[in-house]
């Protein structure tokens, strides 16, 4: 007879609409941008904001653009490589440990996931969120709601959290192995392009108060690795898939994608480089976007399609874009140590 398991690994992505319904992603949409760590401003106008002005008439279009890269048989891309990961892990781990997986916003849930968990009297459990980079509207939202579950356990197991894996080694080698596929000597630049982030997040880090972000970071944040600073580990990546690939410094750049709303965000925005690069005579990119651990709506469908289609308007000829790692066995290999607690 097989023994129980005892431990319990939690994977958590950020989430993904039901399906590609608008009701479907105006709810997804509503439950994401509802979370204060998300949008920081006062509930009220959060409130206003999102449900009177963002979910209502962003939905539709959101919806469009998620039935282009959405499959009849496996759903999201994201849920897909998220499911697929969760399986190879636990084949990795074996029978002591129990895998589960969990979306931030959305199905599977947190609440259920970690329900499954509470009835398995395991006796530790660690969350992976499946985020390279902290960032508190990421990382820090999941394991603000991992603990706000958990505290209204009876018993309460041994919890442990990977807070960040911006230069976590297997996690470089894949995209470097990824991009080695496109023949990287035959493009005219590498962009590195993150999900971008309000400024005004980046100093919330400092309880204090005290801690003022320019809104292309701080000099220093670019050089050294801050473990809670979002920007400076963007940058760690960076150098580290850089170092790997042995890429020449004027040969690439970093940018921040997706931004919403007028307040500043983290710049250069990916479309004003784009933009200067083509009025360089730059013809042909590579963009990596390493802030995804899986293909989603924001790397097959904003870098493939609406990116391409910006920079062959600004004169530009081709866009390709570096896979995510997906279901990559480097990548599960990764996961293992992080599980572990050896990575």
């Amino acid at each position: 007879m097989q023994n129980k398991p005892s431990k319990g690994i939690l994977l958590v992505q950020l989430g993904t609409p039901d399906s590609p319904n608008t009701s479907d992603v105006r709810r997804y949409l509503t439950e994401f941008l509802m979370d204060g760590r998300v949008i920081d401003i006062p509930y009220f106008n959060r409130t206003l904001l999102v449900k009177g002005i963002i979910a209502p008439f962003r939905a539709s279009k959101s919806a469009a653009i998620y039935k282009t890269i959405w499959d009849e048989q496996t759903g999201s891309p994201l849920m897909h490589y998220s499911l697929i990961q969760q399986k190879l892990l636990q084949e990795e781990l074996g029978g002591e440990y129990h895998v589960e997986l969990a979306m931030r916003y959305q199905n599977p849930s947190l609440e259920s996931a970690l329900k499954n968990m509470e009835s398995m009297l395991l006796d530790s459990i660690r969350v992976i969120p499946l985020f390279p980079q902290y960032a508190s509207a990421t990382t820090g939202s999941v394991i603000d709601k991992v603990m706000k579950i958990m505290s209204n356990w009876q018993y309460i197991p041994e919890v442990s959290f990977v807070s960040n894996y911006c230069e976590d080694p297997l996690m470089v080698e894949t995209f470097a192995d990824n991009a080695r596929r496109h023949s990287i000597e035959s493009f005219d630049h590498i962009l590195f392009s993150y999900h971008g982030l309000p400024v005004r997040q980046l100093g919330k880090v400092d309880s204090s108060g005290a801690l003022q972000c320019p809104e292309n970071g701080c000099d220093s944040c670019k050089q050294t690795v801050n473990k809670y600073c979002y920007l400076s580990q963007c940058y760690a990546t960076t150098r580290a898939i850089a170092n790997k690939l042995n890429l020449k410094e004027d040969s690439y750049s970093v940018c921040f994608q997706s931004r919403l709303g007028k307040t500043p965000w983290i710049q250069p925005y990916t479309s004003d480089a784009l933009l200067d690069l083509a009025n360089k005579g730059k013809k042909k990119l590579l963009i990596f976007s390493p802030a995804f651990v899986s293909d989603c709506i924001e790397t097959l469908d904003e870098i493939q399609v609406e990116y391409a289609h910006e920079f062959k308007g600004y004169g530009g000829e081709e866009v390709h874009m570096v896979e995510s790692l997906n279901d990559n066995p480097k990548w599960i290999q990764s996961l293992k140590l992080m599980a572990l607690n050896e990575s």
